[in-house]
């Protein structure tokens, strides 16, 4: 595996962006696969292993630095894991068990043929080499997956662990998952990160040109930072060797910090609407070579206190491309490389 985004007979997404230049795009013309507005990390999954691939979850029992007092305690104040983990990641299964559970159910919902085992709650680096490396090559002995999608924080990866995801990656798909959120440190300080902009670029820099795919996590919405704050941070990440990109709306779920503030003191979120057209302004001023994994947050209802938009996601991202598309644009149109 390699970082290269290109792939033989298909036009690379930043070639095809710069060809339509500032003109806009018609109606099913965007520079992307199937005629797509912004680049699909799951397009692109398809087209390197020719089938349906999917990200079964599993938790490996880990917690992270900012909730055990290696850094801080708390934890990060919008979260609660069980707000987004699956029923098959099941905390004290073994991850065999848990990741038969859950190939049985991709396979049955979606069709899915292959898979990546993504070790998702928590910090999936925060132990010694020792620990993980066992719980990694279980997961990839199942001939059905393909590779490890590893969520992260970018202050618990050190030079052995990088070596062992570059040496995997010569016969698997390898993933790191560099959860950020914001590149602002005064957003960072006031969520309980526990790290700053500068560690995350010094984590990217140090897992660059390795053979390992590298992605992020960015929330958008958080109610101090201005709308020119949020879309600054699209060409700020464009430069960072990042090839995929999960945004997140700021949403907020029970039993955290942050939503027992907004229950004593409700703040303002952002309506459906806003986020939709704050999606576009951020695609376009983004990398068209970053592939898209996620463009919202979700929660289960049970779990959700705000903001309750009344619409599923797969309806959140449909209002995205009908934006996209009625406005004639698509990812990286205003974006300019250094």
């Amino acid at each position: 595996m390699t970082n290269d985004r290109g792939r033989a007979g298909e036009q690379p997404p930043l070639a095809a962006a710069r060809a339509l230049g500032e003109r806009p795009a018609p109606p099913g013309r965007g520079p992307f696969a199937g005629g797509c507005r912004y680049n699909k990390f799951g397009a692109f999954l398809q087209e390197r292993f020719g089938c349906r691939v999917h990200k079964v979850s599993v938790d490996a029992g880990f917690t992270c630095p900012n909730r055990d007092g290696t850094v801080s305690t708390g934890g990060c104040t919008f979260c609660r894991n069980n707000s987004f983990r699956p029923t098959t990641a099941g905390r004290g299964m073994p991850v065999e068990e848990q990741l038969r559970q859950g190939i049985a159910r991709l396979r049955s919902r979606f069709r899915a043929e292959r898979f990546l085992v993504y070790f998702q709650p928590f910090t999936n680096t925060h132990a010694p080499l020792e620990r993980l490396a066992p719980l990694y090559e279980s997961a990839l002995a199942h001939p059905d997956v393909i590779g490890l999608s590893v969520g992260t924080r970018p202050d618990c990866i050190d030079e052995a662990k990088l070596r062992w995801f570059e040496e995997a990656a010569r016969k698997y798909f390898v993933m790191v998952e560099y959860g950020l959120q914001s590149i602002y440190d005064s957003t960072l300080a006031r969520i309980n990160r526990g790290h700053d902009f500068r560690c995350w670029q010094d984590a990217m820099s140090r897992s660059r040109d390795r053979g390992v795919w590298l992605g992020t996590h960015l929330i958008l919405g958080f109610p101090w930072e201005t709308r020119e704050q949020m879309l600054a941070m699209a060409p700020a990440l464009s430069n960072s060797g990042l090839n995929s990109l999960k945004l997140h709306h700021l949403h907020l779920i029970r039993d955290t910090v942050m939503g027992s503030e907004y229950q004593r003191s409700p703040f303002r979120l952002m309506e459906c609407d806003e986020y939709v057209g704050l999606v576009v302004d951020f695609l376009e001023r983004l990398s068209p070579e970053i592939r898209m994994e996620r463009l919202l947050g979700s929660a289960p209802r049970s779990e959700l206190l705000a903001p309750d938009w009344g619409r599923k996601a797969a309806g959140v991202r449909r209002a995205v491309e009908e934006a996209l598309d009625s406005r004639g644009t698509f990812q990286g149109r205003l974006w300019h490389s250094r």
